[in-house]
């Protein structure tokens, strides 16, 4: 088949035009590839020279500027009971939102492990020996003891003071639980919030040394633990993840996730 001279010429032109249209339409495919990969390549290298010209000036939490291991003090907070005043009405609120129902005993605190997960020691906290509580959480309130042990154990490192583990002393109960603990502590609630799996106890006058018998751990003075430890709850409850009460005739601070 023989394209005449005109028909050739008028398919040059469209071509033409239309090669012309998609530049001016998309004016980068006019840029050499090499060009276009020199100037991400650059922009890349800047933005890392950047980002490390923040991080170098960013001081360390750890080190000053001479290398030195920085000392970080350790402040307490300035009256327990003022910085933890979640008495029981209040954390009764967060318990009925996030928790399960109260269960009679413990047998039928068994039916509810499918809302409820185990809570027992690991590397960052210590269950002690449970008389009128089972060690069984709501997922919510389980991550907020993992995350109070974490903080615990990061703050101590960091003021330079040997690790220990906080004490649980008392998680789920039942409403048998209750009854019987009400008949030895005249100030257990009877609608406590512990029997909704979303609050625990962690004494403040008790704690878990970790070390091995090769490595002993230099003694430290529980009440620096606790100073560090309430510093810990403090923060977590000013950024809303718990309530905390404490509790002077209990030896221990009474939190509520939230």
């Amino acid at each position: 088949m023989k394209i005449s001279k005109n028909k050739f010429l008028k398919g040059f032109v469209v071509v033409t035009l239309l090669l012309a249209l998609w530049r001016l339409v998309f004016p980068g495919v006019a840029k050499p590839l090499a060009h276009h990969v020199e100037e991400q390549t650059d922009s890349l290298v800047a933005e890392r020279i950047d980002t490390m010209t923040i991080e170098k000036q960013k001081p360390s939490v750890f080190f000053d500027e001479k290398g030195q291991v920085v000392k970080h003090r350790i402040f307490s907070v300035p009256h327990f009971g003022n910085t933890f005043p979640d008495q029981n009405d209040v954390q009764l609120e967060a318990a009925n939102k996030f928790g399960v129902s109260p269960v009679q005993n413990r047998e039928a605190a068994e039916h509810s492990k499918g809302k409820l997960v185990y809570v027992g020691s690991n590397p960052y906290f210590y269950v002690d020996k449970l008389n009128n509580s089972i060690p069984y959480l709501v997922p919510r309130a389980s991550v907020l003891l993992q995350d109070i042990g974490r903080a615990y154990f990061d703050s101590l490192q960091i003021k330079g003071i040997p690790l220990h583990k906080i004490i649980v002393t008392s998680i789920l109960r039942t409403k048998d639980d209750v009854v019987k603990l009400r008949t030895r502590n005249s100030n257990a609630t009877e609608n406590s919030c512990h029997l909704y799996g979303t609050t625990f106890d962690v004494c403040y006058n008790r704690y878990k040394t970790v070390q091995t018998a090769n490595e002993p751990r230099r003694e430290v003075r529980n009440d620096s633990l606790k100073w560090v430890l309430s510093e810990v709850l403090r923060d977590m409850r000013q950024n809303g993840r718990c309530l905390v009460k404490y509790e002077v005739k209990q030896g221990c601070f009474h939190i509520t996730v939230n």
